[in-house]
């Protein structure tokens, strides 16, 4: 049964949520600036404060669940195997999750997946620091987190057009990049922080911890309805998950702008991005920086990332995304490279920053071009479609991890970023019609 939106409750009234009147000062100030309009939206504002728990506890484990496996195997292979296993639900669900998306319920899904995730990292904790934790348990709860990241991704960003009028869609997607940036430079740090004076139980107890309040969040949105596709009649219950699927691909292969916007990530997500899977070695073994250092190099790439993402939600709608996004992916390549070759801690920050700021042509804007030009029955089977670079990614982590055990690390990110810059470059020639994308 479909519940009609609400209209937005203004800032002055008594019917907010409690745990709202802490932050509404704030609020005030921040919706003032452009960059900050869709905060203005009570429901965005619910589900932009679930994102930022939801999104600390995802980087996070980006250092603690490496550092775990490099802790137990001593294994430059297994830290790619750990993300490579993530990749079989992405391969397999991800088409399942996009209908699910644009049929369903999308508050449902996004509540259910967030405490799950919140279970499995606290399960994580206990099985560290009760000291029965074996590469096994690292290698399922990898897995399963995987199953419901597939289903929370898609149903969580089409939430965004649920709660915010058309002319500020742009910018809601830009502030999820903010959010999502901001946590790339806490949550790696703090991980880090907690590793280094507690260990990696802790970090996950934490980790769990943030979930749960990310739920909490998202169970205050008043919003229930079920997705555009059934009202339109497109992945309606009439229609088999099956047609909804072949629709869906259909449809992103047919809109231009989106087909370019998924080949640019597919490349990035093959070739540059998996670079990251190698942090513990090079902070352990190059840099000699230990799990703190690591956690720096991805809070570093996090504030790069964090002031690109600002740009996208402040001037979205003015800037050359096509260009920027060809570029951005190239230069990504070609840092990446130089940050190989970097005997310095110091140098190998700067370049971090500078990758961050280029991450956001791979990721944020790229998400953007997708949501803006996917109506809105069909933009959770376009974004599945966009999460499934996950696949290509952890492949990608895989694919480096190997290449590390046979000719080093630094070689292995250097060669892989080559090969995806050349790929870009051939992209950029032979599709002309993604350097016009607006």
């Amino acid at each position: 049964m479909s519940h009609r939106e609400p209209a937005d409750v203004p800032s002055g009234q008594s019917t907010r949520p409690e745990t709202e009147k802490p932050l509404s000062y704030l609020i005030r100030l921040l919706v003032r600036l452009r960059a900050f309009e869709a905060l203005r939206h009570r429901e965005y504002r619910l589900l932009w404060y679930s994102q930022v728990f939801a999104s600390l506890a995802v980087w996070m484990d980006q250092v603690t669940r490496g550092w775990l496996i490099y802790q137990l195997t001593d294994s430059a292979l297994q830290l790619g195997l750990v993300r490579g296993i993530q990749a079989i639900p992405f391969l397999f669900l991800s088409p399942i999750a996009g209908s699910v998306a644009d049929r369903y319920s999308r508050k449902f899904l996004v509540v259910t997946a967030q405490f799950a995730n919140g279970f499995i990292f606290t399960a994580t904790a206990a099985l560290i620091l009760f000291g029965l934790i074996q590469p096994w348990h690292v290698y399922l709860t990898a897995f399963l987190m995987a199953c419901v990241q597939v289903f929370l991704q898609p149903s969580r960003a089409a939430m965004i057009s649920d709660t915010v009028p058309p002319e500020n869609l742009t910018n809601a997607i830009g502030l999820n990049a903010v959010v999502f940036n901001m946590a790339r430079s806490v949550g790696p740090a703090l991980a880090g922080l907690l590793i280094a004076v507690f260990n990696t139980g802790v970090a996950y107890g934490v980790q769990g911890l943030f979930f749960i309040l990310a739920t909490i969040w998202t169970t205050q949105m008043v919003s229930g309805r079920r997705a555009a596709a059934a009202r339109h009649g497109h992945g309606g219950p009439g229609e088999s998950f099956a047609r909804s699927i072949v629709s869906g691909w259909k449809f992103s292969w047919s809109k231009e702008e989106v087909r370019s916007s998924l080949l640019i990530v597919i490349v990035a997500s093959l070739f540059m991005v998996p670079f990251s899977t190698l942090l513990p070695i090079f902070a352990r073994d190059l840099l000699q920086v230990g799990a703190q250092g690591q956690g720096l190099l991805l809070t570093s790439m996090g504030v790069g990332a964090f002031g690109s993402a600002l740009i996208v939600a402040t001037f979205g709608d003015r800037m050359p995304r096509g260009i920027m996004m060809l570029v951005g992916v190239m230069l990504y390549g070609v840092l990446v490279v130089v940050f190989s070759a970097s005997p310095w801690f110091s140098l190998s920050m700067v370049l971090m920053a500078a990758i961050g700021l280029c991450h956001v042509s791979s990721h944020a804007l790229v998400q953007t071009v997708i949501q803006s030009y996917s109506p809105p029955e069909f933009r959770g089977r376009a974004i599945a479609i966009f999460h499934m670079n996950q696949v290509l990614l952890l492949l990608g982590g895989m694919l480096i991890g190997a290449l590390s055990s046979a000719i080093g690390a630094p070689w292995a990110a250097a060669a892989m970023s080559i090969a995806g810059t050349l790929c870009m470059v051939a992209l950029c020639i032979l599709d002309p019609r993604a350097r016009k994308i607006r």
